[in-house]
């Protein structure tokens, strides 16, 4: 199952700081697409330099060869950095679908401090829980899995218009946010726990303790930056749609 959109009766802020956030991750991505052209080396020296290392940050040192740039601000740099085409497409997309009604019901400024502060503890749970890591963390999906966790305390109901595949033949239909970000969770637990013990691959993987520290992290900020007006007026507006009503067109 892979979500194409959702149900954003109510919404009525157009989502700038949203849209900016995707603007800048692409545009960060674009240039490390001209660093490759340069030189591999040159990629590779601006991912350490700029991703977060877990070595680095549970021990205050900055590690060759990327030495200059203050340690703890890679947490804030690592959410702009991504590893490849679909790395930046598949958390952009989460980003496009789910972020701006979680912006309207915050407001533009306090959804951008609750972005990056999601950020911030899910990079703090997967260096907690990998301490000697020496691989950079990079990517927006610790902050969007923040995003999904205030998406689903705010809207558990809401419709998200979905597409499953049996077989060559696509089926369009509403799904809950409540099962289908519950699923994205338990998935993402249950690999953590398994990668828990596992040594890091020199080319790394996915960090799923970001997930799941986004994730949470999430669950608890959002009490802290929604308004509830917003929220209820989103939710009345949500009523049109029947879940698991099939489409006749998936967009």
């Amino acid at each position: 199952m892979f979500p194409i959109g959702d149900d954003n009766s109510g919404r009525q802020s157009f989502p700038i700081v949203n849209t900016i956030l995707i603007a800048l991750n692409v545009l960060v991505f674009l240039y490390q697409l001209l660093l490759l052209a340069q030189s591999p080396l040159a990629l590779e020296n601006f991912v350490f330099k700029y991703g977060a290392i877990p070595y680095e940050l549970t021990r205050g040192v900055d590690l060759p060869p990327t030495v200059g740039f203050p340690i703890y601000l890679t947490i804030f740099t690592s959410m702009f950095l991504h590893g490849g085409f679909a790395h930046l497409i598949g958390n952009m997309w989460y980003l496009y679908i789910f972020g701006d009604n979680v912006e309207d019901s915050m407001g533009h400024f306090r959804y951008l401090i609750f972005y990056l502060l999601g950020g911030i503890a899910a990079a703090w749970a997967q260096t907690l829980l990998d301490p000697a890591s020496r691989i950079p963390m990079i990517g927006a999906s610790g902050a969007i899995s923040a995003v999904m966790g205030a998406y689903l305390v705010l809207y558990p109901g809401g419709l998200i218009r979905t597409v499953a595949f049996f077989g060559f033949l696509p089926f369009f239909f509403y799904l809950p946010a409540l099962i289908l970000i519950g699923l994205w969770f338990v998935f993402q637990f249950f690999a953590g726990i398994a990668s828990l013990g596992v040594p890091t691959a020199p080319t790394g993987g996915v960090a799923y303790w970001a997930h799941i520290g986004g994730f949470v992290a999430g669950l608890v900020l959002v009490w802290f930056f929604r308004d509830p007006e917003r929220v209820e007026r989103q939710r009345l507006a949500r009523r049109a749609h029947r879940a698991f009503q099939r489409l006749e067109r998936g967009w």
